[in-house]
């Protein structure tokens, strides 16, 4: 059985979210990996503590083991089952059980505070909140080295939503003037709090290519970051950088440089269409729009908080992405 192992960084921040629509997006990856139904009718199982809920889920939030089971069947070749639990806990885990799974057989999704919990993954979100915070308390806690490793040497599949986004970047505008630790692994300059204070969040309709979906996704944006520069790539220097770049921007310590270039994968089309005329588009307005989301090989960054929406779609796609790369590694190891 291949166990593929997701944690979200819960030092701070809305990763209670995050691991709310992990679930339901492997819950509907399973899905559409069945093949024509015929042979079995999958199941679906839930155990927590007595009188509890799921980890991370309100009790709205989880259908009910008949709901599930009685939602949809599937043929059946291999058990799959999907189990999410806070580390170090007695709570017995969330678990999903389904039928036919092309070669992942088992999800866990975990809430990672240490580095050993963070060793324990094959990929990771690094959830919205406030990036100074999550540097000041992942590096008291020793978490800090440990993340550049997962993301900079290791590789491993990473997401990062507003603040994640932030931390990701090799270089960064606006840090507070203490400074700011960053991890590092995105080859783009950010600038933070890019739309103003908290009062001047706002919400848009974006067209993400990616999704292969032509319904717009709800977006919201908090003291949202935009990428504003595509830098080249970094390299490794055997030092570690000045705290200070050019324009005073912070850098994320070096690292081996990425053969990956980096992908624009959506753009913000001007305010006057998200907030003010939801019928202007950015052709109209002569300009292609702010950089709200990029990919640069194992490491994927949105300006935006996808997890405060309720539509599971990004996470849908990013998890069959980590799938990828999961079968990747495995092919990759038996070649060996």
């Amino acid at each position: 059985m291949t166990n593929l192992t997701v944690g979200v960084l819960a030092l701070q921040g809305a990763f209670v979210e995050h691991l709310t629509l992990l679930r339901q997006a492997a819950d509907d990856w399973l899905r559409q990996q069945q093949h024509e139904p015929s042979t079995a009718t999958a199941t679906a199982t839930t155990t927590t503590a007595p009188g509890s809920s799921p980890p991370g889920a309100s009790p709205s939030s989880h259908a009910s083991p008949h709901t599930d089971a009685d939602r949809w069947n599937a043929d059946a070749d291999a058990d799959a089952h999907i189990s999410t639990r806070k580390p170090n806990t007695d709570e017995e885990p969330t678990t999903i059980t389904t039928t036919n799974l092309t070669h992942i057989s088992h999800f866990t999704f975990l809430e990672i505070r240490t580095p050993p919990e963070l060793a324990r993954c094959d990929a990771l979100i690094l959830p919205g909140g406030e990036s100074t915070s999550i540097s000041l308390i992942a590096a008291r806690t020793g978490l800090l080295e440990p993340l550049r490793e997962f993301v900079k040497v290791a590789r491993k599949s990473v997401w990062g939503t507003c603040a994640g986004l932030i931390l990701l970047a090799e270089s960064a505008n606006e840090t507070k003037a203490t400074g700011q630790e960053l991890i590092g692994g995105l080859d783009v300059r950010v600038q933070r709090n890019y739309f103003g204070r908290q009062v001047e969040s706002f919400e848009a309709e974006l067209h993400l290519p990616f999704l292969q979906d032509a319904h717009p996704f709800h977006s919201v944006f908090i003291r949202a970051p935009v990428v504003e520069k595509v830098l080249s790539p970094t390299t490794t220097s055997g030092s570690v950088p000045p705290p200070s770049g050019e324009d005073g921007a912070k850098q994320a310590a070096p690292r081996q440089s990425t053969k990956p270039p980096v992908e624009i994968l959506g753009r913000l089309p001007g305010r006057a269409k998200s907030i003010r005329d939801k019928t202007t588009t950015a052709e109209d307005l002569g300009e292609e729009g702010d950089i709200i989301a990029v990919r640069q090989g194992n490491v994927f960054g949105t300006a935006f908080h996808p997890e405060l929406t309720g539509d599971g779609r990004i996470h849908r796609w990013w998890l069959g992405e980590v799938v990828k790369a999961k079968m990747e590694e495995l092919k990759a190891s038996q070649g060996a």
